[in-house]
């Protein structure tokens, strides 16, 4: 690595962070005002706005916005070079354009890498302190409870449903759990009502009835009046949800929760296996928009800055709106999570190829 290398890497580091902190003031100013009004209907002080909010809600807005940032940020300071030019005189010197953007691979390597550690296991857990907080102070409807009409698969042969669930107690009332084998019902239980009775998962059933079909021969057990603990494959947390609780869970957690929909045999984690592409395709994002924002800027043109950052928020627009319709297509389609996320960077990498061989050598 010379001395041309680490020019270029500080650059676009200290470009790179001076572009995230000013939008993030700026993002942080503008939720502000939008929830000054909560804040002072439910008396927060402001150690409470600060460290119970903001300071989680400061990593949630950079990993969704890092790859713009380093977009903008390159086109920042190449222009900058290209305007001043240092880049004729690099390229006049005999160093290659593809050698010339080695070191914008690395700084991107490194952001990459930050972005994936982030995506992957720090922002889900600050993002379950903001989630609690905006469902306690700013929205309820962050945080949403099943109460009635519960219908629960536990197995691809086993199904529980509760007509009345109260969150307060963990309590239910009308218990069924069902059981099949070969699609046919061989098992019934029947409670009154059940109670969560201690940790991990013993349930306490109150006023119960057994029935076990075998063909047409038929068992009842009842027990009108009686109690008894079991286990069963479900906790009270199952009751409750984050609007987004993909967000709160680290990779492990996704992998494991979608391991489990699918052990029940349920298809309902279509936008939990968006999130856990998400968090791949972001990093490898920040390379392509580094690349695009190189071949823009490092062409010496009238209108010099301006015309590039320009540029470059068009292009950002773009890739937004294009990931926006590629994950609605998956959410509400049949196409794969993992192609709907990762559309948007298959198109601009051939975008990104296009600019690099035509850029200005």
């Amino acid at each position: 690595m010379n001395i041309l290398d680490r020019y270029i890497i500080k650059k676009y580091l200290s470009t790179f962070f001076f572009t995230m902190l000013l939008i993030t003031m700026i993002a942080v100013t503008i939720n502000y005002f939008e929830q000054v009004d909560k804040f002072l209907n439910s008396e927060l002080t402001f150690y409470q706005i600060v460290f119970e909010y903001y300071l989680y809600f400061i990593p949630w807005i950079n990993g969704l916005l890092w790859p713009l940032f380093a977009l903008l940020a390159v086109i920042f300071f190449t222009s900058r070079m290209a305007k001043n030019s240092e880049i004729i005189s690099i390229l006049s010197a005999r160093v290659s354009y593809a050698r010339f953007l080695v070191p914008y691979m690395v700084g991107a390597a490194i952001l990459a890498t930050l972005l994936w550690i982030g995506n992957n296991y720090v922002i889900p857990k600050s993002n379950l302190a903001k989630n609690e907080f905006e469902s306690q102070y700013i929205r309820a409807s962050a945080k949403q409870s099943r109460t009635t009409n519960i219908h629960l698969w536990l197995s691809p042969t086993e199904k529980i449903y509760i007509r009345n669930y109260s969150i307060r107690d963990s309590t239910g009332r009308t218990f069924r759990l069902e059981k099949y084998k070969d699609n046919n019902l061989i098992y019934t239980l029947k409670a009154d009502k059940i109670s969560f009775a201690k940790a991990p998962n013993t349930w306490e059933l109150e006023g119960y009835e057994i029935r076990t079909f075998n063909g047409v021969n038929e068992e009842l057990i009842s027990k009108a009046t009686e109690k008894f603990d079991t286990i069963f494959n479900f906790v009270p947390d199952d009751f409750t949800r984050y609007t987004k609780q993909m967000e709160v869970m680290n990779t492990s957690d996704l992998k494991a929760f979608l391991k489990n929909e699918q052990e029940r045999g349920l298809d309902s984690g279509k936008k939990y296996s968006i999130e856990l592409y998400r968090r791949t395709a972001d990093p490898f994002t920040i390379f392509i928009l580094t690349l695009i924002g190189v071949s823009v800027a490092s062409r010496k043109v009238r209108g010099g800055m301006g015309f590039h950052l320009a540029a470059g928020i068009v292009i950002g627009a773009i890739f937004v709106i294009l990931s926006k319709f590629s994950t609605t297509f998956s959410t509400n389609l049949s196409l794969h999570p993992g192609i709907g996320v990762w559309i948007p960077n298959m198109l601009f990498s051939l975008v990104a190829i296009y600019l690099v061989k035509t850029a200005q050598k």
